[in-house]
């Protein structure tokens, strides 16, 4: 038996709220994902490309928390007060980040997560937004920015370098591009200002104006353009500038109201906007006005419209394969998105086959394929495959090439009767992503019927049942087979018998219910009718039961049967549970206040189960008096550590805290 220990004065409120949970797996993603990350607020974020890793600062929370690419929470670095901008070392090697509530910088080890050297600024010097230039790293602090160079013996700390920029005091943001050497972007309230850094202190090159709403600026990989979050002039989108004398040029429109901008390393814009009913993320080409892709985020609230982009919460993976956002939504949950190929365009493949076609017969399929914003060549290639009872993993045929419209079309002679699948695909080039259409055409043949019972419900553990399948009309075969499957990949796919049907057209098979179970009745066809085969799924509960000790009696509270504790006394909850390797049992739970049962932070936490099928948890004691809990344990369907039995739950256990 194996026994967590959870305490704290406030156990009940705070339960289940570290530790306890388990993460995923470790690897990149490969498409496109979402994330809820465990953070009340988000000040800046910033992707490490040599480690796979995304960093996330939580200011109000005072911690950074590091996720791999598909947002999986690798680790948490806490105690770092009002934490607001990070940055990368040219090398991946160090995260620099700005401690605002300690006026100072602390690096962090990127290969072991840990905070090595804090670096303090001084008295009222509050750092917010980083930029690493050749290697210093410069800091804004209200409308003043300076540096930090740690590369010698002793660090060296330049403060008041804006110069006469004619920051108005509402907050400098920092830009640079690791492509663009001695290069700085400044910008505070309506101006804009680009410095020379490649001295010791900076220099002021040019200043000028932008818009005030601007929430964020970034500099160009070729070093000609500061973007700016908001375009000056009206109209929503992102502000192009001249980096040599900030004259404005063409902007990058979005929707309302802009909040981000990040450039790639190979120059694609990403604008950002905090829109409830428009897209939030909008990708260009350098120069072109229209976006090339556009990301809209879904609505995970409550509202009537989406969840929108956290100001300034964009950022690029550093070989632009992907960009990462983060939404929030009106409950205050905050999500990591990783949107992949956004520079990509999305073309479209359509196919159209006939509704219907008689075996051995010619037929014709046609289709298109279209891109909205860059049209592609006339023979571009398409590859097809045909799915039928006779190649059911699949056939290549012959490629297909487009003409100057986009539009396709070929003939075949399907061999095979039943559904024949015709799929089209795209591979995709630097400009597009992949794309497939399919269509099926119904081939003519006799079929018959073949039904099985029992699906879809769900049983006690153990309970023995039987399943019959029925089989129409046929030619000459009359035999079928039950199989039956264990959810499991330690349980293999069993035939448990196998006979001719009797005259009613039916045979039976009992199937002990201890998992989730597919059942299968196959009939392989005869001359005239075509092979038939019909799947259904049954259910199988677990057991589980609770214990709870440590208690000095046991007494009702209205309705109910409660454990009462002394205030002091942690309870102990043990539960059993059919075991399987790896199960976790989930404990649930509640407090009781107002006249509701409320379900704590963190609840429902997950505990393994020692080969015995029992775990035992340590609740942790109330510390206080009248406190009315329940608890409960659970198998639950995929979180609790495998698939192989259906979602059951114990009774209520009621706890009392007396003095």
């Amino acid at each position: 038996m194996r026994r967590r220990s959870i305490s704290t004065a406030t156990a009940l409120a705070v339960l289940f709220g570290s530790a306890a949970l388990a993460v995923g797996a470790a690897g990149p993603a490969t498409a496109d994902s979402a994330r809820i990350l465990p953070v009340k607020s988000v000040g800046d974020m910033v992707v490490d490309g040599v480690h796979q890793l995304v960093y996330v600062s939580d200011p109000t929370s005072g911690k950074i928390i590091v996720t791999d690419y598909s947002g999986t929470v690798r680790t948490t670095l806490a105690d770092e007060p009002g934490v607001t901008g990070l940055a990368l070392s040219a090398d991946s090697s160090q995260l620099y980040a700005a401690v605002k509530g300690d006026n100072r910088i602390v690096t962090v080890d990127t290969q072991t997560a840990t905070p090595t050297v804090s670096y303090p600024l001084g008295t009222d010097v509050a750092p917010s937004d980083l930029e690493v230039v050749d290697g210093r790293i410069w800091f804004s602090y209200g409308d003043d920015f300076g540096s930090l160079d740690i590369s010698g013996a002793e660090p060296v700390i330049h403060l008041d370098q804006r110069g006469d920029a004619g920051f108005t005091g509402s907050g400098t943001v920092l830009a640079a591009d690791p492509s663009v050497p001695g290069v700085l972007a400044a910008a505070d309230g309506g101006r804009l200002a680009v410095y020379d850094v490649t001295a010791d202190g900076a220099t002021l090159r040019t200043k000028g104006s932008k818009d005030s709403f601007a929430k964020q600026i970034d500099l160009t990989p070729d070093g000609k353009q500061v973007l700016t979050s908001w375009a000056e002039g009206g109209g929503y989108g992102v502000g192009a500038y001249s980096a040599t004398d900030l004259a404005q040029q063409s902007n990058y429109p979005t929707d309302p109201y802009p909040n981000a901008v990040r450039i790639a390393p190979d120059g694609s814009v990403a604008g950002g906007s905090s829109s409830w009913y428009w897209p939030d993320v909008h990708i260009f080409r350098p120069g072109d006005p229209k976006p090339v892709r556009e990301f809209e985020f879904p609505n995970t609230g409550n509202s009537s419209g989406g969840d929108t982009l956290v100001d300034g919460a964009l950022a690029w993976a550093p070989d632009s394969s992907r960009i990462f956002a983060v939404s929030q939504n009106d409950g205050g949950v905050y999500t990591l998105r990783a949107l992949t190929d956004p520079a990509k365009e999305l073309p479209t493949l359509t196919v159209a086959a006939p509704t219907k076609a008689d075996l051995a017969k010619k037929l014709t399929v046609t289709g298109k394929l279209t891109s909205t914003k860059t049209a592609l060549p006339a023979g571009t290639s398409l590859s097809v495959t045909r799915t039928d009872l006779d190649s059911p993993s699949g056939k290549a045929l012959p490629a297909v090439k487009t003409k100057a419209d986009g539009s396709f079309s070929f003939t075949d002679i399907p061999p095979a009767g039943g559904k024949v699948t015709y799929k089209v695909s795209f591979a995709g080039d630097t400009t597009h992503t992949a794309a497939s259409g399919s269509d099926a055409v119904e081939v003519s043949r006799n079929a018959t019927t073949l039904s099985l019972n029992n699906n879809g419900k769900l049983y006690s553990y153990g309970a023995d049942v039987k399943f019959t399948a029925h089989l129409g009309t046929t030619y000459k075969n009359r035999t079928v087979e039950i199989w039956a499957n264990p959810f499991g990949g330690d349980k293999p796919n069993k035939l448990i018998r196998t006979a001719t049907v009797n005259s009613s057209g039916n045979i039976s098979a009992t199937v002990d219910m201890t998992r989730d179970t597919d059942v299968t009745a196959v009939f392989k066809g005869d001359a005239r009718y075509q092979p038939k085969t019909v799947k259904v799924t049954a259910y199988a509960k677990v057991k589980v039961s609770t214990a709870v000790t440590k208690n000095y009696k046991k007494a009702a509270i209205g309705s109910h049967t409660y454990y009462w504790f002394h205030k002091n006394t942690s309870p102990v909850v043990t539960t059993t549970m059919t075991y399987y390797p790896g199960r976790k049992q989930s404990l649930e739970l509640e407090v009781y206040y107002a006249g509701k049962w409320y379900e704590v932070d963190g609840s429902p936490a997950y505990f393994a189960l020692a080969a015995n099928g029992k775990s035992a948890v340590s609740l942790g004691a109330a510390g206080e008096s009248g406190i009315k809990a329940r608890v409960r344990a659970a198998y639950i369907n995929g979180s609790s550590g495998d698939t192989v039995n259906s979602t059951t739950y114990s009774d209520w256990k009621y706890i009392y805290f007396s003095n």
